[in-house]
């Protein structure tokens, strides 16, 4: 079993749920200590994780769950974040992203080699010389405003009955506002102008960047995209419909609106 010298903050998943440890009032937080707060798979390497805080956290993945106890609670990382302070949950989101990747770089792309590891995020073929970094897929997502009015939709991937935001993936040769304009046009046949930026924010399920914009309405009539949309239409502030958690960008979207159009 590996150890240290130091307290490190441990990240334990079985797939994608996490080890979280129960405080005495109520809350969780990431086990912390010298050794693994459990015995890791013989197979299974330990990563060393470097966060954007200069924190360093230490994640491995276990082959069971484990069972609710007094002492430990394990669910899934989207549900973790109801559970951990802010930066526990951020944490927990790029473990998950260096899992993934270690999972899914074993081989070379180019010549099917069995790749090494060199540094924490860098796995190189021995044969052909291909490096291999944990990747990241950028996304878009946008909150369009028509007056006192703002554009909510239902995707048919939602896990749940709220609504949000319109979003999607970068693709190859777009700027991030070509990549808004042709996403709100595929998935209501509306244009837009008036596009800025708002923020960004890691989206570790599995391994995405969100990246939020403000834009207004210009023309068009809402033409939902069947495939990708169940619902879609614009809503007064004082009529909206059941709305994203606090987890996500698309809500920090609508409450900073929200916050600028007082009733």
């Amino acid at each position: 079993m590996e150890t240290n010298n130091e307290e490190t903050p441990w990240i334990v998943f079985f797939k994608d749920n996490l080890l979280m440890q129960k405080n005495a009032d109520g809350t969780c937080a990431l086990p912390t200590g010298s050794r693994p707060p459990i015995a890791a798979p013989a197979e299974q390497k330990i990563h060393h994780v470097l966060l954007p805080t200069g924190v360093s956290v230490r994640t491995f993945s276990i082959d069971h769950p484990i069972v609710e106890t007094e002492r430990w609670l394990m669910t899934n990382l989207r549900a973790s974040f109801d559970h951990l302070p802010l930066k526990d949950y951020q944490a927990a989101g790029k473990a998950y992203q260096i899992l993934y990747w270690d999972t899914h770089s074993r081989y070379c792309p180019v010549c099917g080699t069995a790749t090494e590891q060199h540094t924490d995020i860098m796995k190189k073929c021995p044969q052909c010389g291909y490096e291999l970094y944990p990747p990241i897929s950028p996304a878009v997502i946008v909150l369009i405003r028509r007056d006192d009015e703002i554009l909510l939709v239902h995707a048919r991937n939602f896990r749940g009955t709220f609504y949000g935001l319109v979003a999607g993936f970068l693709e190859a040769g777009e700027t991030l506002e070509q990549c808004v304009r042709r996403e709100v046009m595929e998935e209501t046949g509306l244009t837009i102008r008036n596009i800025t930026y708002f923020d960004s924010q890691p989206w570790p399920y599995p391994s995405g960047l969100m990246i939020g914009f403000f834009a207004d309405y210009e023309s068009g009539e809402i033409k939902l995209q069947d495939d990708e949309l169940s619902a879609g239409a614009f809503y007064h502030r004082n009529n909206l419909p059941e709305l994203p958690k606090k987890l996500s960008i698309a809500r920090r979207l609508i409450d900073t609106w929200l916050e600028s159009h007082p009733g």
